[in-house]
């Protein structure tokens, strides 16, 4: 399901105009960004968590050339699936 599909499914199922369904995704979708830029933790109980992991830098290799190339420390975000998810998906 993409960005698109999802707006469909909240303006078929909330009886919601095109226009707001968009802008409840935009919404919800700026809200989760602007938390994990902050460090904070997003929970969605239920369904799944997210959090920013932090990596050390490393000494890593060019794939092609094998050469030894240091890669910088950085910040991802981390999904961690719940149970509830876990469960609904391996029922299928």
């Amino acid at each position: 399901m993409n960005k698109l599909e999802l707006t469909h499914t909240l303006k078929e199922k909330a009886g919601l105009t095109k226009a707001e369904a968009a802008r409840v995704v935009e919404i919800f979708f700026d809200a989760m960004g602007d938390a994990l830029a902050n460090e904070d933790r997003v929970e969605i109980r239920g369904l799944c968590s997210f959090h920013v992991k932090e990596y050390r830098s490393y000494i890593g290799r060019n794939p092609k050339t094998g050469e030894k190339v240091g890669i910088a420390p950085k910040k991802l975000p981390f999904f961690k699936c719940g149970k509830e998810l876990k469960d609904r998906v391996d029922q299928k």
